[in-house]
């Protein structure tokens, strides 16, 4: 497993280790030792998610509250993504700035966010799909979001074509507005 650090220190891509021949191929795409051991600290996942989403499909900017905040592990197992972490952590150096990495199929890269930021992707590919390792249980009450365009944040999403949100994911808070962590 190859850690890469990021511009934002507590967020990671981890790429596998692949072992190819003519037969396919192999990699091992979680170990809780060596995952432990890339963040600096013990992480339990409670539940895993997975999602379909067709080319333009802009999923986020998505979190959870405490005392229901949540780390992500994600990848994309078909198709290509654009994945992005904001980190909304008010006393955070990096507060406001964002990261973006592409995952796909291809690549099998993993993106560690931990909690205090926000998750969003948007599809690339004419259909993706991706996993999620959460470290809390989806929390209804606690569920918040920021508008994916947010011109104080200014993501650079790469062109997808005609993008498709959700009704909620398009009236989601500006960063300004929204309730975040201290």
């Amino acid at each position: 497993m190859n850690i890469i650090d990021t511009i934002i220190p507590d967020v990671k891509i981890i790429e596998p280790k692949v072992f190819g021949d003519e037969r396919g191929y192999f990699y091992e795409s979680f170990s809780q030792r060596l995952f432990d051991e890339a963040v600096g600290h013990h992480v339990d996942f409670v539940q895993d998610n997975h999602s379909r989403s067709a080319r333009g499909v802009l999923r986020g900017l998505h979190y959870q509250l405490p005392p229901f905040a949540q780390g992500k592990l994600v990848r994309c197992t078909v198709g290509e993504v654009f994945d992005v972490a904001v980190d909304i952590r008010r006393s955070s150096p990096t507060f406001g700035h964002w990261l973006g990495v592409h995952l796909s199929a291809e690549n099998k890269r993993q993106l560690w966010i931990p909690a205090g930021f926000a998750h969003g992707f948007v599809t690339l590919s004419e259909h993706a799909e991706f996993l999620y390792k959460t470290t809390q249980y989806y929390a209804p009450s606690h569920d918040r979001g920021i508008l994916w365009n947010d011109p104080a944040i200014g993501i650079a999403w790469p062109d997808a074509g005609a993008l498709q949100l959700s009704g909620k994911d398009q009236i989601q808070p500006l960063l300004a507005a929204a309730e975040l962590f201290d």
